[in-house]
Parts: structure tokens; C-alpha cells; sequence
């Protein structure tokens, strides 16, 4: 090679060297970018997979936990209805006890000792469906309402059966009442405000015995009284009454209002029942421990009940609070044996509404604004 050649050379060489240096450069640097990138990469691959990790143990616990409470709720449910039918079980067999109990004391009872003792025990009996009416269903609670109303009327007649017929004492007093039956209940003719009424007595004819049930029927526009020595542990009928008022001091057994026309009525404490039957447009103020309305239209009752109220072949029935007072109430309470505490006044049963989730059309609650006993 000659001398020329060779200088070339390595001029060439001398002066590519430097661009060699810098094209190995680059290429070392997009090498380092290219590990950094990848490293990078594998990095958020591998953080991904961590949080994936880490959301499957958030995911299955709370799973686990649904699935606790789920199986916790059917635990509870099944428990609450094992209570329920033992309570309903215990309510059977001690309601169907009780009223055998009180059956042979009617049917056998031949003194006002095992009459009384019927009466004590057929009081527990109310007791006890009062108590269970919680959990009883609709049909059991109307059955053993239709059985407490069948010893109450099979008490009442026993009693009538037991008391001595007073054959003579009432012809004057016959005479009397048919004439003020005959004034009172003539139209157009209403009694001077404030003016009592002397009611004629319940006739024999009709089934009652003025020793235990006492009243007032065929009456119109008057206003009528009771006093608590009156009534005490008697059972009241009030029937064929238009446009009065009945006020009742005291503490009666049981209440019986049928037949009556823009009456308003306020009653003590009821023992036991109060039966409100074919009436309309009128006003009570009514505590006790059952209430039954039927064929029944515009009434507003003002209620104090322990048990539930019942409505059968009705409409327009309003309801309230029982707010009615007067001197020696608390001692009548006391007497009739009902728990103030407790009062259902707005727990309606209406035998002819069996759709539970839309309320019944046939009775409503009275606003509060137009609660007015008077």
C-alpha cells in the first residue's frame, strides 16, 4: 500500500473515531431507557398485581360477612317464629282450660257465689286474649272474641235465672213508664235542657232483669244520666235512642248500645265489652277491654281498649284517644281492672278488609283537630 493510501487510512480512522464513541453512546443510552421501561413496566405490573391481591381477601370477607348475616337473620327469624308458636300454643290450651272452667260453672251453678266465681274467671279470660293479641292471628283472635261475647250472654242469662221474680212491684211503675215512654218519644217533643229523663224500665218480655242489667231505651231528645252506685259491675243496654245524651258515672261490666240515632254517649271505664250495633251519626267516649261495632255508620269513638278494636259491616267509624273525665274516674279505673297504660285505640280490626297492606276504607283516624267530644 503506498504511502498515500496508508495516511488516508488513517486520517479516516482518526477522524471517525470520535463519531464511533458517539454512536456507541446512543446506543448504550436507549439500551439503559429501554431496561428503565421495562423496569418500569414490571414494576406497575407487579403493583397491579399486588392491589389485585390485595382487593380478592376485601372481596371475599365481605362476602363471608353477608353470608353471617343472612344466616344470623334466618337464625332469628326462625327463633321468633318457634316463639310465636309456643306462645300461641300456650294461649290454646290455657284459653280452651279456662273456658271449660267457666262452662261448668254456668252450666252447674246453682248460687251467686259460683256465678261470681264464672265472672272472676271469665274477666281473666278477656285477660288473656287481651295480652296474646299481639301475636295471635286475625282468625284466632275473632274466635276467642266470639267465645268470650257467647259466656257473656250465657252469664247474663244465668244470672237473670238465679233472681227472684218480682211479680207485683212493677205495675205501677208500667203504667208510669208506658205513659213517658209515650211523651218522650213522641216527634218534635224534646225535653228542657238540663232536664233528666226518667226512663221507662226494660221490659220483662225482652229477656232482662232490672237486678243486673239496667238502662234506658225509647228515648228521644233527652238527656239521661247514671251514677256509679248505679252501675257498679252491671250490665248496661242502651236501645232506640234518638238525638240524646247518656252520661254514665262509674264502672259497669258490660255496654250495649244498639239502635240508636245522633246519640252521643260517654261512658266510665267497661270492665269487659262494649257492643255498639245499628247506629249512626253518634258520639262515644268508651274505655274497655274489647270493643265490637257492627252495621254501624258516621260515628266517632273516643277509645281507651287493651285489646283490639273490631269493625264488621261499617263505614265511616272514626277513632280517637279516650279523653272524658270527671270526679272519681281514677277510683272507677281502679275498680274495673283495666290497665291505663295500655290503649289501642288506633289498633282496628275489620273483619271485612282482609287486604293487610292497604288500610281498610271503613274506619280512619280522627285528625286532632277535630277531636271534640262535645
Amino acid at each position: 500500500m503506498s504511502g498515500q493510501s496508508q495516511g488516508a487510512l488513517v486520517g479516516g480512522l482518526a477522524l471517525g473515531a470520535p463519531g464511533g464513541r458517539k454512536a456507541g453512546e446512543r446506543k448504550l443510552e436507549g439500551k439503559m431507557e429501554n431496561a428503565s421501561g421495562s423496569a418500569t413496566a414490571v414494576a406497575s405490573r407487579d403493583l397491579g398485581s399486588q392491589r389485585g391481591r390485595s382487593l380478592v381477601p376485601e372481596r371475599l370477607q365481605s362476602r363471608e360477612h353477608e353470608r353471617q348475616l343472612e344466616v344470623e337473620r334466618r337464625k332469628q327469624k326462625r327463633q321468633n317464629q318457634e316463639v310465636e308458636e309456643e306462645k300461641s300454643d300456650f294461649f290454646a290450651a290455657a284459653f280452651s282450660r279456662e273456658r271449660l272452667a267457666v262452662e261448668e260453672l254456668l252450666e252447674g251453678g246453682e248460687s251467686v257465689e259460683q256465678l261470681e266465681e264464672a265472672a272472676a274467671r271469665l274477666q281473666g279470660l278477656q285477660k288473656l286474649v287481651n295480652d296474646s293479641v299481639l301475636f295471635l292471628a286475625a282468625y284466632d283472635l275473632r274466635q276467642g272474641q266470639e267465645v268470650l261475647a257467647r259466656l257473656q250472654e250465657a252469664l247474663a242469662k244465668r244470672r237473670q235465672e238465679l233472681q227472684p221474680k218480682k211479680r207485683f212491684a212493677f205495675k205501677t211503675r208500667r203504667k208510669d213508664a208506658a205513659s213517658a215512654t209515650k211523651v218522650d218519644s213522641a216527634p218534635g217533643a224534646p225535653a228542657a235542657e238540663g232536664i233528666l229523663a226518667s226512663p221507662p224500665p226494660l221490659k220483662e218480655e225482652e229477656g232482662f232483669d232490672s237486678s243486673w242489667i239496667c238502662g234506658f231505651s225509647n228515648l228521644q231528645s233527652q238527656v239521661l244520666e247514671k251514677r256509679a252506685e248505679e252501675l257498679h259491675q252491671r250490665d248496661v243496654l242502651l236501645t232506640q235512642l234518638i238525638n240524646c245524651t247518656i252520661k254514665l258515672y262509674g264502672n259497669p261490666n258490660t255496654l250495649r248500645l244498639t239502635k240508636a240515632r245522633g246519640c252521643t254517649l260517654l261512658c266510665g271505664p267497661v270492665s269487659t265489652s262494649v257492643f255498639l250495633e245499628n247506629c249512626s251519626d253518634c258520639v262515644l267516649a268508651v274505655a274497655c277491654q274489647q270493643l265490637r261495632v257492627h252495621t254501624t255508620k258516621d260515628t266517632r269513638i273516643f277509645l281507651q281498649v287493651t285489646s283490639r278494636a273490631i269493625v264488621e259491616d261499617c263505614t265511616g267509624i272514626q277513632f280517637a284517644p279516650y279523653t272524658w273525665s270527671y270526679p272519681g274516674i281514677d277510683k272507677d279505673f281502679e275498680g274495673s281492672g283495666l290497665d291505663r297504660s295500655k290503649n289501642n285505640w288506633s289498633d282496628v280490626d275489620d273483619f271485612n278488609w282482609l287486604a293487610r297492606d292497604v288500610a281498610s276504607p271503613n274506619w280512619s283516624i280522627l285528625p286532632e283537630e277535630e277531636r271534640r267530644i262535645q
